[in-house]
């Protein structure tokens, strides 16, 4: 299942005061895996940054100034999440904007029943507790050392860490595809990670057939009895 993890940045916290986009960061997860493809653009939002939000992602306005306006990218943008669930922290705040920016070309609205939004599953899993971004990449132990400023991108793949936690602790890179699960017929073993007790990690066998068929035949082989053969 196809998902996109999204993020944005604006020049302030309501679109309803005219507040806009500056940046949009978007990365790709096929089931529950990143697959390295992203989408992000920086853009020229018509309007001066707040000293607050300048101060929050180190954006200028001068920086923003040769950027492309929203209505030069939208195509781009729309094209990439297609018809993909959309999965966004505070998914309000962001869909307010994006849907903001929409109506403003007169393009259709994005329907919030494609949304999925990590604050409220966060807020179920860990009621009373703080559930802001940062706090849960130090929950899950996800290295945010990088974050000394916001920026979609960058949130976006924090959030991807934090969303596959949320969904139950499986790491991109340790994992195969169900595709490739169905097709290659292997097991996974679920192994602790006794420096994270706090989840199980998935992990899949390492061995290939050869280096197994190896190793029996070296047991077979022993002089004298052997407890790995007890365990075999």
């Amino acid at each position: 299942m196809r998902e996109i993890i999204l993020d944005t940045e604006t020049t302030g916290i309501s679109p309803d005061d005219g507040d806009r986009i500056v940046e949009i960061g978007c990365l790709e997860v096929d089931h529950q895996v990143p697959t390295g493809r992203t989408f992000q653009c920086y853009l020229n939002p018509e309007r001066p940054m707040s000293q607050g939000a300048a101060n929050i992602t180190g954006i200028t306005d001068a920086f923003l100034r040769d950027k492309p306006k929203f209505a030069e990218k939208v195509d781009d943008f729309l094209a990439f999440i297609a018809d993909s669930k959309l999965v966004m922290h505070n998914a309000p705040f962001d869909m307010g904007f994006l849907n903001h920016e929409l109506a403003l070309l007169g393009r259709p609205a994005l329907d919030n029943d494609r949304v999925i939004d990590t604050l409220e599953i966060a807020r179920t899993k860990f009621a009373g507790a703080k559930n802001d971004l940062n706090s849960l990449c130090r929950r899950f132990g996800v290295d945010n050392s990088g974050r000394e400023k916001h920026g979609a991108l960058l949130d976006s793949e924090l959030l991807a860490e934090v969303y596959l936690e949320l969904k139950g602790g499986r790491q991109p890179g340790l994992i195969f595809k169900q595709d490739q699960l169905d097709r290659n017929d292997l097991e996974t073993t679920h192994t602790p990670v006794t420096a994270r007790p706090r989840r199980p990690t998935p992990l899949s066998s390492r061995l290939t057939q050869a280096e197994e068929s190896a190793h029996k035949d070296f047991i077979k082989n022993l002089s004298a009895p052997s407890k790995w053969m007890a365990a075999d």
